[in-house]
């Protein structure tokens, strides 16, 4: 296989795992402190939680449930495959911490579940739940994921977020000091960012601890504040074409510490809640064209690193 031109998930996987392992995401019934007014009410501006949760994932389904039927799913093309519960859907370390870990274990319990994967805020990490964490991770694989989306605080309090990036900062190297890998998620083209802006956060968020960082461009989706927003200041915003996301895609990653794992570039959104942009692209389509334009330039994550970090 040819070697990539960045650090990806599969091949990091591959150094843990014997075989093939596929995330199941869940919706475990969690709320969001951005959403029951501890932070805000609404949640962030840009958030339709339809966007990223499969079919299977109804949070009236107990955690095996959605768990069985993505496996189910999975298995009859590759019986071998084994699985990383994935606790997607809003904050998934917000609520009693007992009942939190029940949920953590019962995930922990179905055959073939080889680690959890735990997306939540950076606001929403209690020492006695990284406690857990880090024993957990002692003998399983576990990665804590957190939305940190800018490194602008200004951005941050435009979308409401409710936390600011030091706190982002904060949770990561706390976790990160606990053994547990840690991921990030930054959404690229948030309204009021300049291009420049846009890659100072490769810049910035190079300097923590991470394991792994998702990117994806942002997206207009339907029944949210932001699409409202756009309607009313579209100068705002910069909604990027696919060939001007893909080159901005490289720059970043250039920039980009080179021990990080990409662990992907775009997000897809159902078609029926996307506005824009619609690029009728596959991710697997979108990646090749990330590969070429590492290839036509002959550059490769981290190359810009060093020179960036001075």
């Amino acid at each position: 296989m040819e070697k990539k031109a960045y650090r990806d998930l599969s091949s990091f996987l591959g150094k843990l795992f014997e075989g093939k392992v596929q995330k199941i995401s869940i919706n475990a019934g969690f709320s969001c402190p951005n959403r029951d007014g501890t932070k805000g009410w609404g949640g962030c501006t840009y958030c339709n939680n339809q966007t990223f949760s499969p079919d299977y994932c109804q949070r009236e389904k107990s955690v095996s449930q959605q768990l069985a039927e993505g496996i189910q799913f999975f298995r009859r093309k590759y019986p071998e495959m084994r699985y990383l519960a994935y606790f997607q859907s809003y904050t998934n370390t917000y609520g009693d911490i007992e009942e939190l870990v029940t949920k953590y274990e019962e995930a922990l319990r179905m055959e073939g579940v080889v680690g959890l994967i735990v997306g939540t805020r950076p606001d929403c990490m209690p020492d006695a739940l990284l406690d857990y964490f880090a024993e957990l991770a002692q003998r399983q694989f576990v990665m804590v994921e957190y939305g940190v989306e800018s490194t602008l605080d200004r951005t941050l309090q435009r979308i409401n977020r409710g936390h600011t990036y030091a706190e982002a900062e904060e949770a990561i190297r706390r976790t990160a000091a606990r053994g547990i890998y840690t991921g990030a998620h930054l959404i690229l083209g948030l309204p009021g960012e300049t291009r420049e802006e846009i890659l100072q956060h490769a810049t910035r968020i190079s300097r923590l601890p991470l394991t792994t960082l998702k990117l994806h461009q942002l997206q207009l989706i339907r029944h949210t504040r932001m699409a409202r927003e756009q309607e009313l200041a579209p100068s705002d915003f910069h909604l990027y074409d696919v060939d001007e996301y893909v080159d901005l895609v490289v720059d970043f990653v250039e920039r980009l510490n080179p021990n990080f794992v990409v662990e992907r570039f775009v997000s897809q959104s159902p078609k029926e809640l996307l506005i824009a942009p619609d690029w009728g692209l596959k991710n697997y389509e979108f990646v090749a064209k990330v590969d070429r334009r590492f290839a036509e330039r002959q550059t490769w994550q981290g190359r810009l690193y060093q020179e960036m970090q001075g």
